[in-house]
């Protein structure tokens, strides 16, 4: 199909040029003339650290349900990861985790797949296959500044552009840039509840779930090739008594191991480079801080107090106008423990586009905007669902329901441990393949009565491969 039929002459602009952004662009760039994303910086050439992205010093993942929509947003762009040094997991196969209820087990049988890579290089791959697209375009040192249109219809955007010395200034030049669609995919720092208000849209109702935890992070030289190697993850037990903590080692490119620890308000991690392995040895299990003798830190240690959980309803709304579309952590940002920030992004996206297959037709803001949050309600579900329950947080108390509903949470943990069925039905969810709902299935109810089928595990589940690794490794002197 020659691009003249493939394209109408309609006009996409975005706020941001993070994976939001980048995805929003995907998501459209097939049924519209041209795509412009406006961002505050410049954008990296290669897979290098972006200005204004914090996060991505501490661990990523793309959960499966992330993966596939990835795929289906810019087919290719998984092997490219891949090739690029992305590791692609195999669930549970390659995964070593210490849930609340005790280990689970390394089923040889994959039903699931993560992809983990830093965020620098997945954020790259993703860029330069969205602006290969010769209609996809950067407004770089750009910043959006506030909406055109009326409650009815959005037109476009009023943006300052800023040289080096008016940036630090805040200065620069104004200017309106016309569109049929604005996609706000600024993050966090999204201004878009003050704008909608402008316009004479009010109502909005927000949540703010916050657990206190504190992320410390830091990259090592992994001792061993990473190629192949397990996910470890010792989770948060919200039943013990004192601060809860948590940790991660996700294997990356280059043969590094990215770590990050976790821990809530009195006991929480710090920047002290040499504070950072005791504090592993303090989680529930020592596995990580023993992984950590043997390898050799590259970076020093970030720190992000950001790990509130943040909601805006927008699809709640009784107005909405034509033209307009918020995206990513413009609308909910999630607490970074439970990886799923990326891949909810990814399925927004997805929703996105497939609506929009039919044209900028009326409607279709609305639409979108109430496809996205489906997404966003899964993850939120399990994200808040956990939060809640730990004895620092702030926003929301659990209620009757939400201790019963844990309670059996639990007790399908517990047989996760033993059982291949529940621990599939248990991933399905956690990976945003299915619903929260699909875990009150008939066969799941039962198995979670039946219990787990085999005994628990007594420690770690190494493979003979993965040991004879580690035995040739002495730790650092």
């Amino acid at each position: 199909m020659s691009e003249a039929v493939r394209h109408s002459p309609a006009r996409v602009v975005v706020i941001g040029g993070s994976m939001a952004g980048m995805l929003a662009a995907a998501a459209v760039k097939d049924q519209v003339g041209s795509v412009e994303i406006i961002e505050s910086h410049d954008l990296p050439g290669g897979p290098e650290p972006r200005v204004g992205v914090p996060q991505a010093v501490h661990i990523h993942l793309l959960q499966s349900g992330g993966v596939d929509a990835l795929e289906e947003l810019l087919p290719g762009v998984i092997d490219q990861l891949a090739a690029s040094g992305a590791h692609r997991i195999p669930v549970t196969t390659n995964m070593i985790i210490y849930s609340p209820e005790g280990w689970y087990r390394r089923w040889q049988r994959a039903t699931h797949r993560l992809m983990t890579a830093s965020r620098d290089l997945t954020d790259h791959v993703i860029r330069e296959q969205v602006l290969k697209e010769p209609h996809v375009s950067v407004r770089t040192r750009s910043r959006a500044i506030g909406l055109l249109g009326d409650g009815r219809r959005v037109t476009g955007v009023r943006v300052r552009t800023s040289g080096e010395g008016e940036r630090e200034a805040g200065g620069g030049r104004e200017s309106e840039v016309r569109a049929d669609l604005v996609i706000d995919a600024s993050g966090r720092a999204s201004r878009m509840p003050q704008w909608l208000a402008e316009l004479g849209i009010g109502g909005l109702a927000e949540d703010r779930v916050d657990s206190g935890l504190v992320y410390a992070s830091r990259m090592y030289r992994a001792p061993v090739p990473t190629r192949g190697w397990p996910v470890v993850s010792v989770n948060a037990d919200p039943r013990l008594p004192g601060p809860a903590s948590a940790g991660g080692i996700l294997p990356i490119e280059g043969d590094r191991w990215h770590v990050s620890l976790m821990g809530a308000p009195g006991g929480q991690p710090t920047r002290d480079a040499d504070a950072f392995e005791p504090f592993a040895r303090t989680l529930r299990h020592p596995i990580i801080a023993d992984l950590l003798e043997r390898a050799e830190p590259l970076t020093d240690v970030s720190i992000t107090h950001s790990t509130a959980n943040r909601r805006h309803y927008y699809e709640r709304l009784r107005a909405w106008p034509e033209g307009l579309v918020a995206l990513g952590d413009s609308v909910a940002a999630f607490n970074p423990m439970y990886g799923q920030g990326l891949s909810v992004i990814a399925q927004g996206a997805l929703a996105l586009r497939e609506l929009a297959r039919g044209g900028l037709v009326p409607g279709l803001s609305r639409r979108a905007q109430r496809a996205i949050a489906r997404p966003v309600e899964a993850a939120w579900a399990l994200t808040v669902g956990q939060d809640i329950h730990f004895s620092t947080t702030t926003g929301k108390n659990p209620r009757f329901a939400d201790r019963l509903l844990q309670r059996y949470v639990n007790r399908l943990s517990l047989t996760a441990t033993g059982s291949f069925r529940t621990a599939t039905a248990l991933t399905d969810v956690l990976t945003l393949q299915a619903p929260p709902t699909s875990l009150v299935r008939p066969g799941v109810l039962l198995s979670a009565l039946v219990g787990p089928l085999r005994p628990q595990l007594e420690g770690p589940q190494f493979t003979p491969e993965e040991l004879r690794l580690l035995d040739g490794v002495r730790g650092r002197s």
